[in-house]
């Protein structure tokens, strides 16, 4: 059971990065546009500053080129916007991706799992103490039978022998208790 949840967990923070890579692809529009804005911009500044040494009218030619470049400038200041909202979006499908499944298998595989390791190390205290192999013993009897029936029974019986102290079943039937919840003697 637990190789199986951090298996899913493994495989959803997969997936979710591969979703990830896959809207990142979304950016390139506004890459291009990015690319696109400052090139423009960098032309139209060059043209401007070309313009300003024409005679007379170079001033006047300079403005609306220079308005032209800011306008360039735009379209770049867009790119890199659209792309950083790509960007978040990608972030906040990834962390859904990841935290939605991540919590689904915690919530159904957590609470077994603690319970398992209180009632393991309740009993592992209890087979250490005075008498637990008694009481690991009595556990199995009165447990599930099919347990019970894949071991040889003891002449008489698994409850006969335990009434009459026979050490071997004792031991038997204190082992079959703990290997019922994972626990090994």
């Amino acid at each position: 059971m637990d190789l199986i949840a951090v298996t899913l967990i493994a495989t959803a923070v997969w997936a979710a990065f591969a979703v990830r890579e896959a809207i990142m692809l979304l950016a390139e529009p506004g890459r291009k546009v990015e690319s696109a804005g400052n090139s423009l911009a960098e032309e139209l500044g060059n043209a401007g500053d070309a313009a300003s040494d024409v005679p007379l009218i170079g001033d006047i030619l300079k403005k609306p080129l220079q308005s032209a470049a800011g306008a360039g400038s735009g379209f770049a200041d867009a790119g890199v916007s659209f792309q950083e909202t790509v960007s978040q979006v990608a972030n906040v499908i990834t962390a859904a991706l990841i935290l939605i499944p991540v919590l689904f298998v915690l919530l159904l595989w957590l609470p077994p799992r603690l319970l398992w390791i209180r009632r393991s190390s309740t009993l592992r205290r209890l087979a250490a103490g005075p008498g637990g192999a008694d009481l690991l013993a009595l556990r199995a009897l009165t447990g599930s039978p099919g347990a019970l029936a894949e071991f040889p029974a003891p002449p008489g019986g698994w409850a006969d022998a335990w009434r009459q102290g026979d050490r071997q079943a004792i031991t038997d039937l204190s082992m079959i208790a703990l290997n019922r919840i994972g626990l090994r003697p």
